[in-house]
C-alpha cells in the first residue's frame, strides 16, 4: 500500500534567502516574513490538503514551517533527516557572486547543471535517492485515500519529484524549484504503472503577490537557492 497523495512542501524564507546565499544544510532559521509565509501558507495548504502524516526534514526552517501546517491540521511533523537540503560543501553560506569569485569555472558549469566536484557538493542522484527512499518508507503504511505531506527544501524536493517521475535528476531540469511556502502535489498511479507517481500541481502556493513570498530573482539554478 502507499499513500494515494503525497505534497511537498518548501520552507518559508530565512535571511539566507533574503540575501540570496546558498543555504544547503546550514540551519538556518525562518526570519520574520518566513514565519508569516508558514502561518499564511498553513491555511492554504490545509485548505487543499489535510494530512493523514506529516513528516519533516529536521532543519529547523522547515520543521517550523511543517510546525505552523500541523498546528492547523492537528498534526505534530515525525522529524526525519532524509529530508534535509542538498549539502554544498564549502560553498555554504555564500553567494552566487562570491562562489564565482572563487569557483569561476566550477560556478559556470554548476550553472550549466554539472556537478560543482571540487566544492564538496552532495551528488544530485544521492540527493534523490534518499528523498524517495523517505517518501516511499512514510507512505507505505498509509491507504490511497491518506494524504502524506512532506515539508523540505528546494533543491531537495526538485530532485526527488523528478526522480518519482522516472526521470534522471543527474541530467534533467524541467523544473522550476519551487517559491518559498510552496508544494508540489503528486497522486500514485499504481503499483504497475510508469512511472508510480504523477504530477499534478507545482509550485502552489496561497494567493498572494509573489514578492510577499520569495527572496528575489533565483540566481542558483540549482534550481533555487535551499
Amino acid at each position: 500500500m502507499t499513500a494515494g497523495t503525497v505534497v511537498l512542501l518548501r520552507h518559508g524564507r530565512t535571511e539566507y534567502n533574503a540575501s540570496l546565499r546558498l543555504q544547503g544544510q546550514v540551519d538556518v532559521p525562518l526570519d520574520a516574513v518566513g514565519q508569516w509565509q508558514a502561518a499564511q501558507g498553513a491555511d492554504a495548504l490545509a485548505s487543499a490538503h489535510r494530512a493523514t502524516l506529516l513528516v519533516s526534514s529536521d532543519l529547523v526552517r522547515a520543521a517550523d514551517t511543517a510546525r505552523a501546517y500541523g498546528a492547523v491540521v492537528g498534526l505534530e511533523p515525525v522529524l526525519d533527516t532524509r529530508l534535509r537540503e542538498r549539502g554544498f560543501g564549502a560553498w555554504e553560506g555564500l553567494t552566487g557572486d562570491e562562489i564565482a569569485a572563487r569557483w569561476p569555472d566550477e560556478y559556470a558549469a554548476w550553472r550549466r547543471g554539472e556537478e560543482p566536484a571540487s566544492a564538496g557538493a552532495e551528488a544530485k542522484s544521492d540527493v534523490a535517492e534518499r528523498m524517495v527512499t523517505a517518501v516511499a518508507d512514510h507512505a507505505e503504511a498509509l491507504g490511497r485515500d491518506d494524504t502524506l505531506v512532506v515539508v523540505s527544501h528546494g533543491a531537495a524536493i526538485t530532485l526527488a519529484v523528478t526522480r518519482m517521475l522516472g526521470l534522471d535528476p543527474d541530467g534533467w531540469r524541467g523544473l522550476f524549484g519551487l517559491h518559498n511556502v510552496h508544494w508540489a502535489h503528486l497522486h500514485a498511479s499504481g503499483p504497475d504503472a510508469v512511472p508510480p507517481w504523477r504530477l499534478v500541481a507545482h509550485n502552489v502556493g496561497a494567493g498572494f503577490p509573489l514578492d510577499r513570498w520569495n527572496a528575489g530573482p533565483d540566481w542558483n539554478l540549482e534550481p533555487v537557492s535551499a
